[in-house]
């Protein structure tokens, strides 16, 4: 059940956690550019894409990502053995982490992030575009990104991702 907020002039509908019923979306990433796809994600995260959005209750859907060993960044080719895709861009980008230690800091190029954990690239870009706070945090657990072409949530039966969403 909605609440809905009557005034003089227009009804705004503020929905409950209780009432939301998230649903499951397929994306294949082959050959999109990394930023556009984030932007995309992290719409249907928040559930920015429904008309019964609230800003304060997780509303968004879940969404499984499938080939990202295959994405690519924008910017002049690069020939590479294994990514046709690749780019300058995409060799200069450097990621950082901390490990929680001191002296902790840990960067890895666009390239060894490529070739050791090609499923960071998204998650780090859409968990970059989700709010800051505990929030943010519940909506990135329903991104669920996989290198290859394989998936193990067949039983949620997840749609194909809509066209109008797609960069």
């Amino acid at each position: 059940m909605s609440v809905h907020i009557k005034s003089n002039r227009c009804r705004t509908t503020l929905v409950r956690k209780e009432d939301v019923a998230p649903e499951w979306f397929v994306v294949d990433a082959d050959s999109q550019v990394v930023g556009r796809l984030a932007a995309s994600l992290a719409t249907v995260l928040m559930g920015k894409h429904k008309p019964s959005y609230t800003p304060h209750v997780d509303t968004g859907d879940f969404v499984i990502v499938l080939n990202a060993r295959k994405v690519r960044f924008s910017g002049k080719s690069v020939a590479h053995s294994e990514h046709t895709n690749f780019t300058a861009k995409f060799a200069n980008k450097v990621y950082e982490r901390y490990t929680g230690y001191p002296g902790g800091q840990r960067q890895m190029s666009g390239k060894q992030m490529l070739a050791s954990h090609p499923e960071r690239i998204i998650s780090e870009a859409v968990r970059r575009m989700l709010p800051k706070n505990k929030l943010g945090r519940n909506m990135l657990k329903k991104l669920k990104v996989y290198a290859g072409t394989e998936h193990p949530h067949q039983a949620q039966q997840a749609q194909k991702f809509p066209e109008y969403l797609m960069p």
